[in-house]
Protein backbone atom coordinates (compact mmCIF):
# COMPACT_ATOMS: atom_id res chain seq x y z
CA UNK A 1 0.00 0.00 0.00
CA UNK A 2 1.44 3.52 -0.66
CA UNK A 3 2.30 5.35 1.84
CA UNK A 4 0.69 9.27 1.21
CA UNK A 5 2.68 11.12 3.63
CA UNK A 6 5.69 10.05 1.16
CA UNK A 7 3.99 11.03 -2.09
CA UNK A 8 5.32 14.06 -4.23
CA UNK A 9 1.85 14.65 -5.70
CA UNK A 10 -0.35 17.70 -5.04
CA UNK A 11 -3.33 17.62 -3.79
CA UNK A 12 -6.15 18.82 -5.93
CA UNK A 13 -6.94 22.45 -6.34
CA UNK A 14 -10.52 23.89 -5.50
CA UNK A 15 -11.98 25.46 -8.51
CA UNK A 16 -12.88 28.17 -6.33
CA UNK A 17 -9.25 29.56 -6.26
CA UNK A 18 -7.59 31.44 -9.19
CA UNK A 19 -5.01 29.69 -11.70
CA UNK A 20 -2.68 31.62 -13.43
CA UNK A 21 -2.87 29.03 -16.53
CA UNK A 22 -6.70 29.33 -17.12
CA UNK A 23 -6.71 33.06 -15.95
CA UNK A 24 -6.77 36.65 -17.79
CA UNK A 25 -6.74 40.04 -16.33
CA UNK A 26 -9.06 42.58 -17.59
CA UNK A 27 -8.40 46.16 -17.14
CA UNK A 28 -11.37 48.00 -18.33
CA UNK A 29 -11.77 51.98 -19.05
CA UNK A 30 -9.13 53.12 -16.50
CA UNK A 31 -9.04 56.20 -18.62
CA UNK A 32 -7.51 59.92 -18.47
CA UNK A 33 -10.79 62.14 -18.43
CA UNK A 34 -12.43 59.08 -16.37
CA UNK A 35 -10.25 58.16 -13.34
CA UNK A 36 -9.81 62.00 -11.44
CA UNK A 37 -13.34 61.58 -10.93
CA UNK A 38 -13.55 58.64 -9.41
CA UNK A 39 -13.38 57.48 -5.86
CA UNK A 40 -10.36 56.57 -4.22
CA UNK A 41 -8.64 56.76 -8.16
CA UNK A 42 -5.16 56.71 -6.79
CA UNK A 43 -5.80 53.22 -4.75
CA UNK A 44 -7.06 52.21 -7.67
CA UNK A 45 -4.21 52.54 -10.12
CA UNK A 46 -1.81 51.63 -7.80
CA UNK A 47 -3.50 48.56 -7.26
CA UNK A 48 -4.25 47.71 -11.00
CA UNK A 49 -1.08 48.76 -11.79
CA UNK A 50 0.04 45.32 -9.03
CA UNK A 51 -2.14 43.29 -10.82
CA UNK A 52 -0.60 44.04 -14.06
CA UNK A 53 2.91 43.51 -12.84
CA UNK A 54 1.98 40.29 -11.23
CA UNK A 55 0.22 39.26 -14.36
CA UNK A 56 3.76 39.65 -16.36
CA UNK A 57 5.95 38.07 -13.40
CA UNK A 58 3.41 34.70 -14.54
CA UNK A 59 2.46 35.13 -17.75
CA UNK A 60 -1.16 35.79 -17.26
CA UNK A 61 -2.57 37.58 -20.69
CA UNK A 62 -3.89 41.54 -20.25
CA UNK A 63 -6.65 42.76 -21.73
CA UNK A 64 -7.39 46.59 -21.35
CA UNK A 65 -10.20 48.07 -22.92
CA UNK A 66 -10.91 51.84 -23.37
CA UNK A 67 -14.41 53.92 -23.80
CA UNK A 68 -14.85 56.06 -26.60
CA UNK A 69 -11.08 57.26 -25.97
CA UNK A 70 -11.76 59.93 -28.39
CA UNK A 71 -13.76 61.52 -26.09
CA UNK A 72 -12.62 60.43 -22.92
CA UNK A 73 -8.89 59.89 -23.41
CA UNK A 74 -6.76 56.88 -23.67
CA UNK A 75 -5.71 54.46 -20.76
CA UNK A 76 -3.63 56.57 -17.74
CA UNK A 77 -0.08 56.10 -18.31
CA UNK A 78 0.43 53.74 -15.51
CA UNK A 79 -1.75 51.52 -17.60
CA UNK A 80 -0.86 52.46 -21.27
CA UNK A 81 3.12 52.30 -20.79
CA UNK A 82 3.08 48.71 -18.30
CA UNK A 83 5.19 45.96 -20.10
CA UNK A 84 1.88 43.71 -19.89
CA UNK A 85 -0.06 46.18 -21.77
CA UNK A 86 -0.11 44.03 -25.33
CA UNK A 87 -3.47 44.39 -26.63
CA UNK A 88 -6.07 47.61 -25.93
CA UNK A 89 -9.11 47.76 -27.58
CA UNK A 90 -11.47 50.60 -27.91
CA UNK A 91 -15.11 50.18 -27.58
CA UNK A 92 -18.43 52.07 -27.70
CA UNK A 93 -20.80 49.70 -25.74
CA UNK A 94 -20.59 49.87 -21.66
CA UNK A 95 -19.64 45.91 -21.70
CA UNK A 96 -16.14 45.02 -22.54
CA UNK A 97 -17.39 41.27 -22.89
CA UNK A 98 -17.83 41.45 -27.01
CA UNK A 99 -14.68 43.28 -27.95
CA UNK A 100 -12.43 40.93 -25.18
CA UNK A 101 -13.91 37.69 -26.47
CA UNK A 102 -12.80 38.82 -30.35
CA UNK A 103 -9.30 40.25 -29.27
CA UNK A 104 -6.48 38.28 -30.01
CA UNK A 105 -5.87 37.73 -26.05
CA UNK A 106 -9.03 35.64 -25.91
CA UNK A 107 -8.42 33.74 -29.16
CA UNK A 108 -5.18 32.68 -28.41
CA UNK A 109 -6.55 31.20 -25.11
CA UNK A 110 -8.05 28.82 -27.16
CA UNK A 111 -11.42 28.76 -24.54
CA UNK A 112 -8.52 27.62 -21.74
CA UNK A 113 -8.47 31.36 -19.70
CA UNK A 114 -12.16 30.96 -18.31
CA UNK A 115 -11.10 32.86 -15.40
CA UNK A 116 -11.74 36.21 -16.11
CA UNK A 117 -9.89 38.90 -13.18
CA UNK A 118 -11.71 42.17 -13.53
CA UNK A 119 -10.62 45.50 -12.45
CA UNK A 120 -11.34 49.10 -13.32
CA UNK A 121 -13.97 51.18 -13.76
CA UNK A 122 -17.06 52.27 -13.38
CA UNK A 123 -18.01 49.39 -11.05
CA UNK A 124 -21.48 49.77 -11.54
CA UNK A 125 -21.75 50.58 -15.20
CA UNK A 126 -19.11 48.98 -17.22
CA UNK A 127 -17.27 46.79 -14.85
CA UNK A 128 -20.88 45.37 -13.95
CA UNK A 129 -22.21 44.73 -17.53
CA UNK A 130 -19.44 43.12 -18.59
CA UNK A 131 -19.36 40.69 -15.39
CA UNK A 132 -22.88 39.97 -16.34
CA UNK A 133 -22.30 39.11 -20.03
CA UNK A 134 -19.14 37.35 -19.42
CA UNK A 135 -21.28 34.86 -16.47
CA UNK A 136 -23.77 34.40 -18.77
CA UNK A 137 -21.12 33.10 -21.76
CA UNK A 138 -19.85 30.93 -19.14
CA UNK A 139 -16.93 32.33 -17.36
CA UNK A 140 -15.54 32.37 -13.91
CA UNK A 141 -15.45 35.97 -12.97
CA UNK A 142 -13.91 37.52 -10.41
CA UNK A 143 -14.04 41.20 -9.33
CA UNK A 144 -10.81 42.47 -7.73
CA UNK A 145 -13.02 45.03 -4.63
CA UNK A 146 -9.82 46.89 -3.64
CA UNK A 147 -9.57 47.86 -7.96
CA UNK A 148 -12.59 48.78 -8.96
CA UNK A 149 -14.73 52.10 -8.50
CA UNK A 150 -16.66 54.62 -9.01
CA UNK A 151 -17.70 58.20 -8.83
CA UNK A 152 -19.70 57.44 -6.16
CA UNK A 153 -18.55 54.62 -3.50
CA UNK A 154 -22.46 53.95 -3.09
CA UNK A 155 -22.86 53.18 -6.95
CA UNK A 156 -19.66 50.47 -6.62
CA UNK A 157 -20.88 49.07 -3.17
CA UNK A 158 -24.28 48.31 -5.15
CA UNK A 159 -22.40 46.86 -8.47
CA UNK A 160 -20.40 44.67 -6.16
CA UNK A 161 -23.33 43.25 -4.29
CA UNK A 162 -25.13 42.24 -7.49
CA UNK A 163 -22.33 40.87 -9.23
CA UNK A 164 -21.77 38.56 -6.16
CA UNK A 165 -25.33 37.58 -6.01
CA UNK A 166 -25.06 37.14 -10.31
CA UNK A 167 -22.54 34.04 -9.28
CA UNK A 168 -19.13 36.43 -9.44
CA UNK A 169 -16.46 36.05 -7.41
CA UNK A 170 -15.23 39.15 -5.19
CA UNK A 171 -11.46 38.78 -3.86
CA UNK A 172 -8.96 41.53 -3.24
CA UNK A 173 -5.74 42.37 -5.09
CA UNK A 174 -3.39 40.26 -3.02
CA UNK A 175 -5.82 37.30 -2.99
CA UNK A 176 -5.19 37.01 -6.65
CA UNK A 177 -1.39 37.99 -6.41
CA UNK A 178 -0.91 34.44 -4.16
CA UNK A 179 -3.72 32.05 -5.46
CA UNK A 180 -2.01 32.92 -9.08
CA UNK A 181 1.28 31.93 -7.04
CA UNK A 182 0.09 29.23 -4.94
CA UNK A 183 3.32 28.27 -3.14
CA UNK A 184 6.01 30.28 -1.02
CA UNK A 185 9.83 29.58 -1.36
CA UNK A 186 10.06 30.50 -5.01
CA UNK A 187 11.54 33.57 -7.26
CA UNK A 188 8.27 34.03 -7.97
CA UNK A 189 7.25 34.60 -4.38
CA UNK A 190 10.35 36.68 -3.64
CA UNK A 191 9.44 38.98 -6.78
CA UNK A 192 5.84 39.46 -5.58
CA UNK A 193 6.53 39.85 -2.12
CA UNK A 194 8.49 42.52 -2.88
CA UNK A 195 5.76 43.70 -4.94
CA UNK A 196 3.29 43.81 -1.93
CA UNK A 197 5.72 46.08 0.09
CA UNK A 198 5.83 48.71 -3.10
CA UNK A 199 1.97 49.09 -3.27
CA UNK A 200 1.72 49.99 0.48
CA UNK A 201 1.58 53.79 0.58
CA UNK A 202 4.09 56.02 2.57
CA UNK A 203 2.93 56.46 5.93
Amino acid sequence: MNDPTKTNAHPARSPELLNRHRSTLLVIDVQEKLLPVIDGAESITRNVSFLMDVASLLDVPVFVSEQYPQGLGNSVPEIANHKASKQTAEKIRFSAAECFQNSDTAQQAGGTNRQVVITGIEAHICVLQTAFDLISQGYRVFVVEDAVSSRDPADAENAIKRIRDAGGTVCVSESVAFEWCEQAGSDEFRAISRLVRNRMPAS
